[in-house]
């Protein structure tokens, strides 16, 4: 069927956007229909998502459509960030807002897991990888810190599945979602019993695990009345943003190393099945549910999240800069000055960004950077670097280089850092597209409508349609230099 119309609501730890797909049979095109920020309330101790709020413009988007050429939708499909979710009581209202992922409650619950099953045994239950922030953190520290909270509740959905449960009143747990939260036994794909009952969270929270594609069903009738939209129907995407970015890269075959890059770098390679192993856990890779069955093998690494939070410290200092003009400043900045652990506790926070970064460096006895050109410079020469060492992780794991990378979403436009990420991994780097997690969110829309065949058919579909840039590195002595350097910096 030609001209097939869809809608991506594509939700991002900052801002949000409905992205209409048009699909011709060969070819697809995007165009914005609403883009809104993401913005999360600090409110007492509680550091929250505004819910309510975003379900509102996912409505206008919605409405956007139906006051235009695009009423003819004919799916909608969501996408969000990881780990977060929501809780309804027995009468299917939300019991307070979802808790961001940054809020501090979370800090000290890894060593609380650990005290109850050794990191090795619950590794090789879950393959996933120890960040203070996945979900089963954070239910321990509601268990710690809101007993009552949980004793309440009825009903656990992630935060798209919540989103859709709004929509359409049906509560589905997508897979892919669920999977980056810490509960699922890799190895079949659905809750680990054992890990729930170890925790002493009511197994009867969590429902039964849907894959991507699944319809979950039309708007309510209220917002049908409310909207305008009659016929669109609610499908999952792969509803983890990541995962959709992941069926977005435009690579042949099975091979490759990707890193979907924006606020967070997550950078792994696709892989049929778990890898559980002990060189695995050791360099702390996760394994997270991909369309079409398959296990996103990954690391997630501080992305621009630190040139962000950078540049958002200097507009509360009075001096509002664009991306663009900081990339200037660091271009002008000396290469490979000082480097600092992107993913050191010092940078999960909120904050003077540029004041914990000068204070890395000077506690590592490094070059401090004052300048804002300076302190991106070592942002964007850190994550090269990090780039680098995960590339040489995945290599050693699957036991053979992989020599191409490939980038996709909004860091992409960040050119820098692409050709540095190039020249320190030694690397030819493929990057775009730019628009990638929408892109897998419509991709997803339309093998369930049936007009792809899947995600191989899907991907050549992607490389016709969108602009891929070539980075070729420029390798030298002085970038094995200095990852030594970088690697020691590690180590202290």
């Amino acid at each position: 069927m030609a001209d097939l119309k869809m809608l991506a609501i594509d939700l991002g730890a900052s801002s949000g956007r409905g992205i209409i797909g048009r699909f011709d049979g060969r070819r697809l095109v995007l165009e914005e229909n609403h883009r809104f920020s993401n913005d999360p309330v600090q409110a007492g101790s509680v550091f929250s998502w505004d819910i309510l709020r975003i379900l509102h413009e996912i409505k206008t988007s919605i409405l956007n459509c139906m006051l235009s050429e695009d009423k003819d939708i004919r799916s909608i499909a969501i996408d969000t960030w990881g780990v977060d979710y929501g809780l309804l009581d027995g009468t299917g209202r939300l019991i307070g807002s979802p808790v961001h992922y940054r809020d501090p409650r979370t800090e000290d619950m890894p060593e609380e897991l650990f005290k109850l099953i050794s990191r090795e045994a619950y590794y090789g239950i879950c393959g996933i990888q120890i960040v203070p922030l996945n979900t089963i953190f954070q239910l321990l520290a509601e268990k710690r810190t809101n007993p009552e909270l949980l004793a309440a509740a009825k009903h656990f959905l992630f935060v798209p599945d919540l989103l859709n449960y709004f929509l359409t009143g049906n509560k589905m747990t997508e897979y892919t979602i669920a999977s980056t939260s810490g509960l699922l036994d890799a190895r079949c794909g659905n809750w680990s019993g054992e890990v729930l009952d170890l925790i002493g969270i009511d197994r009867s929270l969590f429902g039964e695990i849907s894959q991507p594609g699944s319809e979950v069903g039309l708007l309510t009738a209220q917002l049908r009345e409310e909207l305008g939209c009659r016929d669109a129907k609610v499908l999952l995407a792969p509803s983890h943003d990541t995962a959709s970015a992941v069926l977005a890269v435009p690579a042949k075959g099975s091979d490759f190393v990707y890193i979907s890059s924006g606020t967070w770098s997550l950078m792994g390679a696709e892989f049929d099945s778990p890898c559980l192993n002990e060189k695995a856990m050791s360099y702390n890779f996760t394994n997270e549910g991909g369309a079409g069955g398959k296990i996103r093998f990954l690391k997630n690494i501080m992305g621009l999240w630190l040139e962000q939070e950078s540049r958002r410290q200097w507009a509360r200092e009075g001096e509002k800069l664009s991306f663009n003009e900081l990339t200037e400043m660091a271009k002008q900045a000396k290469p490979l000055a000082c480097f600092i652990d992107p993913d050191a506790p010092d940078f999960v926070a909120p904050g003077n960004m540029p004041g914990r970064i000068r204070e890395f460096c000077r506690r590592t006895g490094q070059h401090v950077p004052e300048t804002k050109g300076e302190v991106v410079r070592c942002i964007f020469d850190s994550l090269a670097m990090k780039y680098r060492q995960v590339a040489e992780c995945i290599d050693d794991i699957k036991g053979v280089k992989s020599h191409a990378i490939n980038i996709v979403g909004g860091g992409t436009k960040e050119e820098m850092l692409c050709q540095l990420a190039a020249d320190a991994s030694g690397r030819v780097v493929y990057a775009g597209p730019v628009e990638a997690t929408a892109i897998g969110n419509l991709s997803s829309q339309a093998i369930a409508a049936g007009e792809l065949s899947g995600i191989s058919e899907a991907r050549e579909m992607i490389a016709e349609s969108f602009e891929i840039k070539c980075y070729e590195p420029n390798h030298s002595d002085m970038w094995d230099e200095a990852y030594e350097r970088f690697l020691s910096i590690l180590g202290k």
